[in-house]
């Protein structure tokens, strides 16, 4: 194939969607919407307003987790909470100093091993800056339904077919 072939046929995804609109436009109709699977259908000028942002569960009750090994999420509101190089404001009811004293779980024991193994005298580096793995808690509905079941839920119940697992 020549180059300006070439050229032609790589053009060709963004000529069509501005053909199909123009012609829909010349007939009278609204622009043509393009659907993508992420996002709702929209004209390239409209604009949704964000959904609200949804409030934070303030009960302070944990939540159980729904696999081994996943975070806890935060029960409380941590909006205006400061964690920088110098000073982690979760740590201050969350170290071992203070859990007695505030009631607060205190932070895991695996958060003060560093890289090679070895057990530091406080919070690893690598575990400093909670809010990279723990979320707060929010009332927000999914988007997308879960089906999720835990280990304990499948082995437990009887399986769809009628027998026993």
């Amino acid at each position: 194939m020549r180059p300006h072939h070439l050229a032609a046929l790589a053009a060709l995804p963004f000529l069509v969607p501005a053909v199909l609109s123009a012609q829909n436009a010349n007939q009278g109709g609204p622009p043509l919407r393009l659907d993508s699977p992420f996002r709702p259908p929209l004209n390239f000028v409209e604009q949704n307003p964000a959904p609200p942002i949804p409030p934070d569960v303030t009960d302070d009750r944990r939540v159980a987790r729904n696999y081994p090994e996943q975070p806890p999420v935060i029960p409380h509101n941590v909006r205006d909470y400061q964690i920088t190089l110098n000073n982690n404001q979760c740590l201050t009811c969350h170290s071992r100093r203070f859990t007695e004293a505030v009631q607060a779980p205190m932070v895991s024991i695996t958060h003060y091993v560093d890289r090679e193994g070895q057990t530091l005298g406080a919070v690893s580096p690598r575990r400093y800056f909670c809010m990279q793995c723990h979320v707060p808690q929010t009332t927000a509905q999914p988007i997308v339904p879960n089906m999720f079941k835990d280990l304990d839920t499948l082995v437990s119940r009887p399986s769809d077919r009628g027998d026993r697992p």
